[in-house]
C-alpha cells in the first residue's frame, strides 16, 4: 500500500517548485536582456537564480524553451492573458484595459532591449527572432483574435477578419513613443499624453467596427 503524503507537504513542495521557476525566469530575462540570447548559458541562469543547472533543465528542458517562457512571463506580468480578455459583452472597457497593459509592456525597458537584440541578430540567428515572435506578438494576436470572434457573436461590433483586426490594433497602440524607443531615441513622453493616445486609439478602433444596422 502506497502511503499518501500529507496535503501540507504536497502544497509546500509545489510552492517551492513555483518559487524556483519564478527565480529562474527572472534571472533568465535579466541575462537575456543584458547579454543577449546566444551569450547567455543555462549555467549562468542557474547561478544567478541560485539553483542547480539540473533544476533549470527540469523546468524548461532547453534554452529555447526557457527563452520562450521568459517572454511569455513578461506578458503575464503585464496581465496579457485570456483572463484580461474574458468579457465579450464589454469590449469598450475590456479593450481599454488591454491597451493600458499592452501599452505599458511594449515601452518597458525589457521589451525594447529584447526586441532590439533580436533585430540585431536576425541575419545570423533567425531562430531567436522566431522564438520571440511566437512567444510574444503571436501570443497577443491570438488572444485578441479569439476575443474579437466572441465579441462579433454578440452583434454590437463585427470583426470580419479578427486576426487582421488584432494585428491592426496592436500596431496602432505602438504609437510614437515605441517607435522612438526602438531607434534608441530619448524623447520625453508624459504619462498623460500616452494614456490619452491609447484611449483615443481604442475609441477610434471600435468605431470602425461597429455593426451596421
Amino acid at each position: 500500500m502506497i502511503e499518501k503524503q500529507p496535503l501540507t507537504t504536497v502544497v509546500t513542495a509545489v510552492s517551492r517548485s513555483s518559487h524556483k521557476r519564478e527565480q529562474i525566469l527572472t534571472s533568465a530575462i535579466n541575462l537575456f536582456c543584458s547579454n543577449g540570447f546566444h551569450n547567455t548559458s543555462m549555467d549562468e541562469v542557474a547561478k544567478l537564480a541560485d539553483v542547480s543547472k539540473q533544476t533549470v533543465y527540469s523546468h524548461f528542458g532547453c534554452k529555447d524553451v526557457l527563452f520562450a517562457a521568459a517572454i511569455e512571463s513578461k506578458c503575464i506580468e503585464h496581465q496579457l492573458s485570456d483572463i484580461l480578455l474574458d468579457v465579450p459583452a464589454e469590449p469598450e472597457t475590456t479593450l481599454m484595459f488591454f491597451a493600458k497593459h499592452f501599452g505599458e509592456m511594449i515601452v518597458s525597458a525589457d521589451a525594447i532591449t529584447v526586441y532590439q537584440a533580436c533585430v540585431a541578430q536576425a541575419d545570423t540567428h533567425p531562430q531567436t527572432s522566431q522564438l520571440y515572435f511566437n512567444a510574444g506578438p503571436l501570443h497577443v494576436f491570438s488572444l485578441l483574435e479569439d476575443y474579437f470572434k466572441a465579441v462579433s457573436k454578440l452583434g454590437q461590433y463585427y470583426f470580419s477578419q479578427p486576426r487582421h483586426c488584432a494585428v491592426r490594433l496592436c500596431l496602432m497602440l505602438f504609437g510614437e513613443q515605441r517607435i522612438a524607443l526602438e531607434l534608441g531615441i530619448d524623447v520625453p513622453f508624459s504619462a498623460e499624453d500616452r494614456t490619452r493616445y491609447l484611449h483615443d486609439t481604442v475609441s477610434m478602433f471600435l468605431r470602425a467596427y461597429e455593426a451596421k444596422s
